[in-house]
């Protein structure tokens, strides 16, 4: 007799954003949207009013395009549906959702006479969460960054699409780029290639998301310790590592998502 396995239960989904100790204006958007399982992040990019307004225009499109599509829950009631087929749909919603996001980014920076390449742009880093899967669909787009804590290791789950990234992988020799110089992002070009990635969660599971004004500047160990000794109120959490970041130094925006998986209802 095959046993039924409980799925993890979102439990809540919270996020804090500030303008940090250097600069004047937060160009960081972030997205937690419960009812959806939605949850991202965006690190605008093409000064004050502009990376402000790419990073909340991309995440405002997202979440829109994504309410409009059909629920994954009727694949899931589908008997001849396999689990595959449901998770794989959802990428190509998120997929196409952010192609959207690009399309209104893009046409703007066209309307102002903006070259191919040019213009504001925004980071795009989040995930949907698939009830019925027990997985979230992660996507990706620049080097805001997803992370995973499950049982004291902290696990990053995104890959940097910097130049600076490039560098260390390919062993190139000589002096690496900057480590804020992208490979891509919302808005400049008429195409996007996001990542994305399915993965399982399950019950104790934490979820962060942060900009680079979070993970740039605090290392990997104390983000781990961070989230060991995590308060049950998630936004508590992400002002303790905002705070934690600025005790670092950090000279830019500073924004982190944080989301709990607790065992889920009895089947």
């Amino acid at each position: 007799m095959a046993l039924s396995v409980q799925a993890p239960r979102l439990a809540g989904v919270q996020g804090v954003s500030d303008t940090g100790t250097v600069r004047r204006h937060n160009e960081d958007r972030f997205l937690a949207d419960a009812p959806l399982g939605l949850a991202a992040v965006a690190d605008g990019m093409g000064g004050h009013r502009a990376g402000a307004l790419a990073s909340a225009t991309a995440l405002a499109v997202l979440q829109d395009m994504l309410a409009a599509a059909p629920s994954t829950a009727r694949v899931d009631q589908d008997p001849d549906a396999t689990a595959v087929d449901a998770r794989w749909r959802q990428a190509g919603l998120l997929r196409h959702a952010i192609a959207g996001a690009n399309a209104a980014l893009y046409r703007e920076n066209r309307a102002h006479g903006q070259a191919e390449g040019q213009g504001m742009g925004t980071t795009l880093t989040g995930w949907q969460y698939l009830p019925g899967q027990a997985a979230i669909v992660a996507f990706h787009v620049g080097d805001s960054r997803l992370y995973r804590w499950r049982a004291g290791l902290l696990e990053q789950l995104t890959r940097d699409q910097t130049a600076y990234q490039l560098a260390l992988e390919s062993g190139a020799g000589g002096a690496l780029p900057p480590q804020n110089m992208l490979l891509q992002a919302v808005g400049p070009a008429a195409g996007v290639a996001p990542d994305i990635a399915l993965h399982e969660v399950r019950a104790g599971d934490l979820l962060l998301l942060c900009s680079d004004g979070l993970h740039g500047w605090v290392p990997h160990a104390e983000l781990q310790q961070q989230l060991d000794d995590a308060p049950p109120a998630l936004e508590r959490l992400c002002a303790e590592l905002v705070a934690l970041a600025k005790r670092h130094g950090s000279r830019d925006n500073i924004t982190a998502v944080a989301a709990r998986f607790v065992p889920g209802d009895p089947p």
